[in-house]
């Protein structure tokens, strides 16, 4: 082993180091946000922001120290899913919390969803005919 690559084995473990410690951070963080929230999209905004970016940092920490050309591609496709799969899982839990009141008007600076849930529940009043005081069969 030459002195130049000690070097370098070095300067690894302390970037994998300095990337577990944030990840680790940016998912504890992202927990304690969890609990002390007070309404859910509050809750929503700490559970997909800080974790993605954790997870990342902590998927770059092993990808480090593995020192294996074959485990990047594993965990670039593991970071994907994450980053597909967290704004569409947030925006569903958001928008059922919308629907079944689960959260604090008053937090709220601008509220562009009220008029599309009222404009679906005029239309859905209007297929079922409550809406004209007729019935259909």
């Amino acid at each position: 082993m030459s002195p130049d690559s000690t070097a370098l084995d070095s300067w690894v473990d302390v970037l994998s180091a300095v990337f577990m410690i944030v990840g680790a951070t940016m998912s504890l963080g992202a927990a304690i946000g969890l609990l002390r929230f007070p309404d859910l999209l509050s809750r929503m905004h700490s559970a997909t922001k800080p974790q993605v970016l954790g997870l990342f940092l902590l998927l770059a920490s092993i990808g480090l120290q593995m020192r294996t050309w074959w485990v990047w591609p594993v965990l670039l496709v593991a970071w994907i899913f994450q980053l597909l799969t967290v704004p569409v899982s947030a925006h569903m839990v958001g928008r059922a919390g919308y629907r079944t009141k689960h959260l604090h008007r008053e937090l709220l600076t601008s509220d562009e969803l009220e008029a599309v849930v009222q404009k679906a529940a005029a239309k859905a009043a209007r297929e079922d005919g409550s809406g004209d005081g007729t019935s259909r069969t």
